[in-house]
């Protein structure tokens, strides 16, 4: 994102078709989310959809901060099963981009976060899936206690 700064503060486009595809990117924009989570420690995550409704998803944190995370679950890629993290926050205006074929989750680094994104396909409740936090086929290094987690995302299988 380059901004565009004068006296008044700044300008900066945030996304763009164009150069989405000219990385290579999935520049489809299905819908938009947000998700606003109260509480330092909250995770969200590990969530992915099952093909044929796989999801690009473009992330940004709007409002305080947060460890975002991506987990690579494509078998054929040479990534398979490595995580990458970027820390998101209102300051920093960073974004992370997530591909089709790998699962997305989040832990608050402060209270009142929200969280916003961008997201290449319709959600599709039967598509839904997940991969455990904290499981040990990924090793992901959180940098804080998780303090607050659904069941449904605490409870996933080892993967396979």
């Amino acid at each position: 994102m380059e901004c565009k700064s004068d006296e008044r503060g700044f300008f900066a486009r945030s996304w763009c078709r164009q150069e989405f595809e000219s990385h290579g990117l999935n520049s489809n924009l299905a819908q938009c989310s947000v998700s606003f989570n109260h509480l330092r420690g909250t995770l969200r995550g590990m969530h992915y959809q099952a093909a044929p409704h796989g999801e690009a998803k473009l992330i940004r944190c709007t409002r305080g901060s947060i460890f975002d995370v991506a987990i690579d679950l494509r078998p054929s890629s040479p990534t398979f099963k490595q995580w990458t993290s970027a820390t998101l926050s209102s300051e920093n205006r960073r974004m992370l981009y997530v591909p089709e074929g790998c699962a997305h989750g989040f832990l608050t680094l402060e209270d009142n976060c929200e969280v916003f994104y961008q997201i290449s396909e319709f959600y599709a409740p039967e598509a839904g899936r997940g991969v455990r936090w904290n499981d040990a086929a990924f090793g992901i290094l959180w940098p804080g206690e998780v303090r607050v987690i659904s069941s449904r995302d605490a409870s996933y299988p080892d993967f396979a």
